[in-house]
């Protein structure tokens, strides 16, 4: 069975000019990934959150929905 799991994530350029992207799957279960652009360093967190997944299952997710100001 597939199932797809979203995962919020941040990327930062570091003072080398690395691209980084973090992620927290569950509390206290991370990954981070990096690249020379911002694309390979989402592929390599990709690849590692899937590592993350397959190794301690699907989190346990919730959606919510909530009004934004008009920028």
């Amino acid at each position: 069975m597939q199932q797809d799991v979203t995962v919020p994530y941040t990327l930062e350029q570091d003072e080398d000019g690395v691209w980084c992207a973090h992620a927290l799957l569950a509390k206290g279960v991370g990954a981070n990934g990096e690249g020379d652009t911002p694309e390979a360093a989402i592929d390599d967190l990709r690849e590692a959150l899937t590592g993350l997944v397959e190794s301690f299952g699907v989190p346990r997710l919730i959606t919510v929905t909530v009004e934004t100001p008009d920028a």
